[in-house]
């Protein structure tokens, strides 16, 4: 297969992939909804998916360096359709075997996720793709694909119910599973990578992410950015709607106006993107998505302007994905590519389930006006100060990451691919 089509297949088999988890985000809740009517249960599966997809990005990775990146994405993805299939039959396997398999399910898409991912860089540097522009149009493409399946996840329970829509999340792993299987063929290696114990191979990961400070710097401001977001999004967007707009639409409109401007930032970022200072770039468009949006809340009872506030902070978040994911192909040796982005993956998206739980908890102990001033703060300060002070700033001196020995950016993975939610992790 010649290498621009491989690398569309590779891309079209991943957001068919992050199609289906959109369809499932919508159609496991109602099922738990339906089945036990029960809200605490309810977040407890939610918890029981997202813990096991952090821990297996991170701690799954040297087995799949081990077993080949692309093998596991197959592994992985037709192992996922299974699951799904087996949680659309759970009303007639009781509550405890739902968490399980959602347990279960989150595990292997955390690693699957990962994997086809790290498949990206090879693929992209055989098609002569710049990286900054295939994580750019990548990063829209999802955005595309966010919004369509959540809309498509509420229709098809209406349409089909609930069970058919999480079977059709299920066939969605399988397509995956298929087209990969078929389709990509990456070449062998030159020669086979370095055989290394677990623990050795995961403190090769941690040792490398630990010294690039321009690396962990922008991991760190993501996944505050995630914090801030999740926090926005599961609360105070919400209860300033039911405040000052009394109407459950504007949740909604707020939602869909900041995917907009994330969607039309991702254009003019892919045109624009090669030819601005990255690290800059990331530090400005980290500042300006974050910040005002909490700020327009709490300052203006005017729709209009949140809404417009919002729009300009969803093209500014637009910058942020695509160079996080560039540096992360760029800078990290391809021998420790799985390792380093599935650690990454998890770190970063460690502020979603932290902000949901601290916007809750400043809400109900402040009230919603002061909660929104003291979080604009620190966003402020956790986004800005790496421009001034951190790995970010300009003329910052910047210590040549280490290596570890066996590590070099020659070697392959076991499957003869070097060394993935995002061509990398992601601010939502």
């Amino acid at each position: 297969m010649k290498p621009r089509r491989e690398l569309t297949v590779l891309v079209a088999a991943d957001l068919i992939s992050n199609l289906g988890s959109r369809i499932s985000v919508v159609a496991i809740p109602w099922l738990v909804l339906e089945t036990t009517g029960s809200p605490t249960k309810m977040g407890l599966v939610a918890a029981a998916e997202t813990l096991p997809y952090l821990l297996s990005s991170a701690l799954a990775t040297p087995w799949a360096d081990r077993f080949g990146v692309r093998r596991t994405s197959i592994v992985a993805d037709a192992a996922s359709a299974v699951a799904m299939a087996v949680v659309a039959l759970a009303p007639w396997l009781g509550f405890g075997a739902l968490v399980a398999l959602v347990a279960v399910a989150g595990g292997l898409r955390g690693i699957g996720d990962r994997v086809k991912h790290v498949m990206f860089r090879p693929a992209a540097q055989r098609a002569g793709v710049p990286l900054i522009r295939l994580t750019s149009a990548y990063d829209g493409l999802v955005r595309g694909v966010t919004l369509f399946g959540a809309v498509l996840g509420g229709l098809l329970i209406d349409w089909v119910g609930v069970t058919w829509a999480i079977w059709i999340d299920a066939a969605t792993f399988a397509v995956c599973a298929l087209l990969i299987g078929v389709l990509v063929r990456p070449p062998a290696p030159a020669e086979p990578a370095p055989r290394e114990s677990y623990l050795r191979a995961l403190r090769g990961g941690f040792g490398y992410l630990r010294t690039d400070r321009v690396l962990l710097t922008m991991l760190v401001v993501v996944s505050a950015l995630n914090m801030f977001a999740n926090a926005s999004v599961a609360v105070y967007i919400p209860l300033w709607v039911a405040e000052v707009f009394g109407d459950p639409a504007g949740f909604g409109l707020v939602l869909g106006v900041f995917s907009g401007g994330a969607l039309l930032g991702n254009l003019l970022f892919t045109a624009a993107g090669p030819r601005l200072p990255r690290q800059l770039t990331f530090a400005v468009g980290a500042a300006a998505s974050g910040t005002p949006r909490l700020l327009a809340l709490a300052l203006s009872d005017e729709l209009v302007v949140v809404l417009t506030v919002t729009f300009l902070s969803g093209m500014a978040i637009a910058t942020v994905n695509p160079l996080l994911g560039a540096a992360l192909y760029e800078r990290v040796p391809e021998a420790l590519q799985t390792r380093v982005i599935g650690i990454s993956g998890s770190l970063a998206f460690l502020g979603l389930p932290v902000g949901a739980l601290l916007g809750g908890w400043s809400a109900a102990t402040l009230g919603l006006i002061p909660a929104l001033w003291v979080m604009a703060a620190a966003c402020l300060v956790l986004t800005v100060a790496p421009l001034l002070v951190g790995g970010l700033r300009p003329g910052a001196r910047e210590p040549r990451p280490a290596v570890p020995r066996g590590a070099g950016s020659g070697a392959g993975s076991g499957a003869g691919v070097p060394a993935r939610e995002a061509a990398a992790p992601h601010a939502e």
